[in-house]
């Protein structure tokens, strides 16, 4: 049975294009749902559709009992990851439920329109999704999975991005300050905006040619004059 969240936030969102986490395995749509530990209601409705999905899978899946490690794909925010690894601070007070799908999660706005542009829904807005659990087993794992299948943006909040802005990467304690005597760099003051080219000197020296050697006059045996005649100097 499918169970629809209340208000989430989402992260690592891929659910316009698929994903393969790390390089390795089949390219799925994903998400990952901060759900507030306030949030009682979808947090019992979840851990009960898991129960479900355990005993279900007791008979069709797993050889007629539950395994004793069966894993699932739901966490606590403000304890390590499966990797051993302290979740990021944005999941502090939260449950985090990791959903996936082969197949393309529609996605709608309040409006129930379609949202086509992947810039719409982004790390950090807050979503609420619907969901499935099924049980899964192959030689490596035996556990509960949780299926994807929409999700509807309601809301914008903080990208949860490392990207920062120029101002924040350049300005401030960050301007740069060109050594004496160099032109201001850019984002300094005085820069223009505009490439200007170096003042000329007020005296300016055309370089000397090349030296070549004199040529001799064959006729008089003496240095022969530029523009002149041979024998007539």
């Amino acid at each position: 049975m499918a169970i629809t969240t209340g208000k989430v936030r989402a992260s690592y969102v891929h659910i316009f294009q698929p994903h393969t986490p790390l390089g390795e395995g089949e390219p799925k749509y994903s998400i990952a749902l901060l759900i507030p530990k306030t949030d009682v209601a979808t947090i019992n409705a979840i851990y009960t559709e898991i129960e479900k999905a355990k005993q279900e899978g007791a008979q069709k899946v797993f050889g007629g009992n539950v395994p004793p490690v069966c894993k699932t794909t739901i966490y606590d925010g403000d304890g390590p990851q499966p990797s051993g690894m302290p979740f990021g601070e944005e999941c502090r007070g939260h449950m985090v439920l990791r959903a996936s799908a082969k197949i393309k999660p529609s996605i709608v706005g309040l409006d129930m329109d379609e949202i086509i542009n992947p810039a719409d829904v982004y790390s950090g807005c807050y979503v609420r999704a619907n969901v499935n659990f099924y049980a899964y087993s192959n030689t490596m794992n035996k556990g509960i999975g949780c299926g994807l299948n929409a999700v509807q943006k309601i809301e914008d909040g903080e990208p949860l991005t490392a990207r920062v802005s120029a101002e924040e990467a350049f300005g401030g304690s960050n301007t740069y300050m060109a050594p004496a005597g160099q032109y201001p760099a850019m984002g300094q003051s005085g820069y223009t905006g505009t490439y200007a080219q170096p003042p000329m000197p007020s005296a300016y020296q055309q370089p000397a040619p090349a030296w070549q050697p004199q040529q001799i006059d064959p006729i008089t045996g003496r240095p022969a004059v530029a523009g002149g005649v041979m024998g007539l100097q």
